[in-house]
This record gives C-alpha cells, structure tokens and sequence, in this order.
C-alpha cells in the first residue's frame, strides 16, 4: 500500500508550505511556497545566513538611502528564497507582496514588476513565479493588470469566502489559496455552542469544497490551493483539490501514514453540485465580505500578521545595513 502522501499526490499536486530547504528535499513537492512568516522563521537558521548577508550587499549597493537599501534588500531576500526552493522543485515557487501594500493597487503592480526582474537578474523566467497578493479588491484588481497586461501569474492569498473567490476567477488569476485551518478558528472562538467539528463538516473544509464545486462548475481555469491546516484530517478532506499547499509536519504524518485517501473533490461531483451563479461589482464584493463577518476578521488579521512578520524582518535586517 502507497503512503497517504502518494495517494494524495495521484489526485492533488502537492506543495510544500515552508521555505525550509531541507523538508523540501525530503517530501518532493511539485511547488514551493512562502511568505514573511515562513522566511522570517528560515532567516534566523545559520544555513540561511548567506542568502541574508547577499541581500544585504545588494541593499547596500543600490540603495541611496537608508530606506531604500532596507526596501532593496527586503526584495532581494524574498528572491534568492524563491531561487533556492526553485533548485529543488520542478514547477513554481510563489512569492509575497509586502502586505502593507494591500491596500494599494498601482503600489502593489509596482512592487511585483520590480520582483519579477528581481527573479530574472537571477535567470529564472517568470513563468515559474507565482505572486502572491492578498484578496482584498484592490489585491485582485492589481492581479488583474499583472496577468492581462503583463503576462505574471498571481496565486490570491488570506481568501477565506465565495465572493473573494468569485473576484479572483472573474479577474482571470492563474490560483487562489482559501484557507482551511484560520476558517475552523474563527468558529471555535466564535461560535457559543462550542460544536465538534468532524472533517467533512469543518467549516474550511466546506469552503474550500465550494469554492472548487463553484470554479468546476461555471467552467472558471483559476487553480484552487487549499492552504492553511491543522491536522491531516482536513487535508485528506480534500483529497482531489487541484492544489493542496502542506506544512512539513504534516507531511511527514502523511509520508508515515498507509491510511487510504480516498477523492473527495471531482469535476463532475462539481457540476452537479446546486449553486447559483454570482454576479459581483465592486460595491457587491466590499458589501458580501462585510456581511460575512469571519472572512472579514481573518482578511484583517491575516494582513497585519502578515504585516507585522515584515517589520520583524525589516529589524533583523536594519543592523547589518550600511
């Protein structure tokens, strides 16, 4: 009997949720994945130094100010992390817009074309790229411009409802990544009765379910990326997913484990799923993301934690500046 992990890799590609080399090489995703969190958790590893301190000669070198070389050197960081994962795996490697700049499109279409050379200074095309930008609609209207007008694929981030989802494929973005585990939090801490949830019912996991169903069904080729686990429960509930991004833990549970992996997500359980085509504007989105009060608290969140783990990055990186 397979693994769990290469059952669930004959009917999901599997990416790897860490900028951890080392776990990389052991459990052969086919992506790569990272945001501030996890480089900031890498760049304190001694392995990692010399990928900071070249940075840091970077930021020194094309800065004016002080500011500038932080800016420059932030960017070169992210860049030579991706270079590095993409030395190990075969396909893409997705890498974040500074989330004080969610807010902001034409700042955030700026910061990613500045990426993107950044990448092929270092000979990587950026049809191995994936930018990841969070889904507010300014996120999703620059990602819009970044595929259309110049050919950069976008992987949508902190998504955690349909009309988000919705915004994304009518925007024509390459993937989106719905979070799992941050949705079930938000229900344990919120919800009064305190519900035992099993993995079909999890409240993510039924997110993620419809937001496949609802992609399959109208025919949208934007890829779904289910991100953010607990446990390997919730992962195995969504066994079929086009995309799954996974924590080295739980890897390593799934590598350890023979227990089967049946599909749960098709194409065709999808189309003949019930749903309703959804119609959005700009006012309807903002409107449908403020009525659903858990996407709304976990957008915020998930950007000033996001946020706050570049400024821990800026301050490990300020001392070695010039």
């Amino acid at each position: 009997m397979p693994s769990s992990l290469d059952q669930l890799k004959a009917v999901t590609v599997v990416v790897a949720d860490t900028a951890d080399f080392e776990s990389m090489q052991i459990y052969k995703p086919t992506d790569g994945t990272t945001n501030p969190s996890l480089i900031l958790a890498a760049a304190t590893l001694p392995q990692y130094k010399s990928l900071i301190d070249k940075a840091v000669t970077y930021g020194n070198e094309t800065g004016t100010t002080r500011e500038e070389k932080l800016e420059n050197a932030m960017d070169k960081v992210c860049v030579l992390f991706g270079k590095e994962i993409l030395k190990i795996v075969p396909g893409r490697v997705s890498t974040e817009v500074d989330a004080r700049l969610s807010f902001d499109k034409d700042a955030s279409i700026a910061k990613v074309l500045k990426i993107i050379q950044l990448y092929a200074d270092e000979g990587i095309s950026k049809e191995r790229i994936l930018i990841k930008l969070a889904s507010t609609w300014e996120g999703i209207q620059a990602a819009k411009v970044l595929e259309e007008k110049h050919g950069v694929h976008c992987n949508l981030t902190l998504l955690f409802n349909l009309a988000q989802a919705v915004a994304c494929a009518e925007a024509g973005v390459t993937l989106i990544s719905p979070y799992v585990a941050r949705i079930l939090d938000w229900h344990r801490a919120n919800d009064s009765c305190q519900k035992t949830y099993s993995a079909d019912e999890d409240p993510g996991v039924v997110s993620v379910t419809q937001i496949y169903n609802y992609y399959k069904k109208f025919g949208y080729k934007t890829v779904v990326m289910g991100a953010s686990f607990r446990n390997i429960e919730e992962v195995k509930a969504l066994a079929g997913c086009d995309f799954l991004t996974i924590k080295p833990r739980l890897l390593s549970e799934l590598k350890a484990s023979n227990d089967p992996v049946p599909r749960k997500l098709s194409k065709e359980k999808a189309e003949k799923s019930h749903l309703d085509k959804l119609e959005l504007t700009e006012a309807k989105f903002r409107w449908l993301l403020n009525e659903d009060q858990m996407a709304t608290d976990k957008l915020s969140d998930g950007i000033r934690k996001f946020a706050a783990d570049s400024i821990k990055l800026e301050n490990a990186i300020k001392p070695l500046l010039k």
